[in-house]
């Protein structure tokens, strides 16, 4: 504690000034008095002023000290910001993190609960999207293999046309001219015709045997798996393993409704509807429900009245979807197989003869890496996430499984200097509730994309909210956001915050974590 004695405000204000910097710097208590009584105090950047006399000029001198007192530093702000969150009703039960750094120093600008582990939702995707640029490279395509087994003869391949997939996200994509199903479709048919096959004698194979069985991973809740935010992984993949269920709702909330169709026409069907019409206003609230290989399903939940409605949902099986409307394509062009199309998992499922594939006569290439990690990042499609953590398995060890990749990115991480426990992660998207990340492991992340020379892309790939450059994250119970920002006064900060278990409304919580966020600016 500091003791200033002053025979006048006006020495007051002076000797005020000249303490100013050793005060914040020294973190001191400082009192001032006039005689024997104390005219203000400083106490932890904040001045009380207390008048005992009764002369008006003092209590101006007085005003004039806190005037000229600089404001609070950055730290101060953002600490009582969050004090002021913390004490908010609808977190009373939450758990709030926020770590932030200096851009240029890495020095910690400020931290709270940074070292506890939070299920950070999609803000995770950093930690797979970056590791796959460094372990994968930018310019890495995936690969679809055509080929065959027997002879060519004729114009008749008397032997079976394989197709091998090596988990390629983007086969049949709508969001590249190139990916898009007729595209694939025309390019499967163009090197048919090139190798001049105008007839298979045998079946279609399709291989989706690179990665693991198992398309889920661990921890992913039966509401989700079967809508197009869950759909899993498979070593071959299409239309990013989604579909629309259109629907007509009734005229009134409770009525039933009508499954009008599905877009594409689906292989795989028996969906039972169970969905009813919700009131007017009342949003998306229907769910698909569908395990991974099943043909059957049902529906539940609620959609608002109207002429239409459409729901996505994911593909139980996705070999079975591209055989099927590989076998149209062939129709069409007069090339039908004689034999049925066949996918890995029914030689798994019944011990089907499988031949090996022994000429290769044509490929498909998705586009590269960086273009990928644009979309993940950007519109946050977990499929490109499983498909990268998978990826990341199979080119170190010849198989991609879950397991497999979700070790080799903590791996990697690790090497990067964050402790293993800092990234306890069951998949490559975030949408598992049972992942635990830290903000300062989120930090770290993106601080070490910054020394990369992959690193404008990476940039690029992170949407924008709040006018900040930033991944956001977002699962029951749980809201986040991490990034960079560069401030009015130039200084560069990069950060993450997570809240976990908030009340109220998703919204709401974003508009609190936002004012947090606003002092970065």
């Amino acid at each position: 504690m500091g003791f200033l004695n002053g025979g006048g405000c006006g020495e007051l204000g002076v000797g005020a000034r000249e303490l100013v910097s050793e005060i914040e710097n020294r973190d001191l208590t400082v009192e001032v008095f006039y005689g024997d009584s104390m005219i203000f105090s400083y106490v932890g950047g904040y001045f009380n002023i207390v008048v005992f006399m009764k002369h008006f000029f003092f209590l101006f001198a007085c005003l004039m000290v806190a005037v000229v007192t600089p404001a609070q530093s950055l730290p101060q702000k953002l600490a009582e910001a969050v004090q002021i969150l913390e004490a908010d009703s609808t977190m009373k039960y939450a758990i709030f993190s926020l770590h932030v750094v200096d851009g240029q120093t890495g020095k910690v600008v400020y931290g709270h609960n940074s070292n506890v582990g939070l299920a950070a939702a999609s803000t995770q995707k950093l930690f797979t999207a970056a590791a796959a640029f460094e372990l994968l490279g930018k310019g890495y395509q995936y690969k679809t293999v055509i080929g065959y087994n027997g002879k060519v003869a004729g114009g008749v391949l008397n032997g079976d046309l394989h197709i091998k997939g090596y988990g390629d996200p983007t086969l049949g994509s709508w969001r590249w001219a190139d990916t898009k199903p007729d595209s694939i479709l025309g390019s499967i048919l163009g090197i048919l015709k090139i190798n001049k096959i105008s007839k298979i004698s045998g079946r279609v194979l399709l291989n989706d045997s690179v990665f693991s069985i198992q398309p889920i991973p661990g921890g992913w809740i039966w509401d989700d798996i079967g809508n197009y935010y869950g759909a899993g992984s498979w070593g071959i993949n299409w239309r990013e393993n989604q579909y629309d269920l259109i629907l007509k709702p009734g005229k009134a909330a409770g009525e039933a409704t009508t499954i009008i169709g599905t877009k594409p026409a689906l292989q795989e069907e028996g969906l039972l509807n169970l969905i009813t019409t919700g009131k007017k206003g009342s949003g998306d609230n229907g769910y698909i429900y569908r395990a991974p290989y099943a043909q059957h399903g049902f529906t539940q939940g609620t959609v608002p009245p109207g002429a239409s409605f459409t729901i996505s949902g994911s593909l139980s099986n996705p070999s079975l979807q591209l055989s099927h409307e590989l076998e149209v394509a062939f129709v069409t062009h007069k090339i039908k197989p004689e034999r049925s199309s066949n996918v890995f998992i029914e030689k798994v499922m019944n011990g089907k003869k499988w031949p090996a594939m022994e000429q290769q006569i044509g490929q498909l290439l998705s586009p590269p890496l960086d273009s990928i990690n644009y979309w993940f990042l950007r519109r946050s499609i977990n499929l490109y996430g499983e498909a990268l953590v998978k990826t990341l398995a199979y080119e170190k060890d010849g198989y991609g499984s879950t397991e497999g990749g979700v070790e080799a990115v903590r791996n990697f991480w690790q090497q990067q200097g964050i402790d293993k426990g800092a990234i306890h992660i069951q998949d490559g998207s975030g949408l598992s509730p049972q992942n635990r990340v830290t903000t300062g492991s989120l930090v770290q992340v993106l601080q070490y994309a910054k020394t990369r020379p992959w690193y404008s892309s990476f940039y690029n790939c992170l949407p924008e909210y709040n006018g900040m450059k930033m991944k956001s994250g977002s699962i029951g119970g749980a809201r986040a956001f991490a990034g960079y920002h560069t401030g009015k006064d130039g200084k560069e900060y990069v950060y993450a915050i997570i809240v976990n278990n908030y009340d109220g409304s998703s919204g709401e919580a974003v508009k609190k974590m936002y004012r947090v966020l606003d002092l970065l600016k």
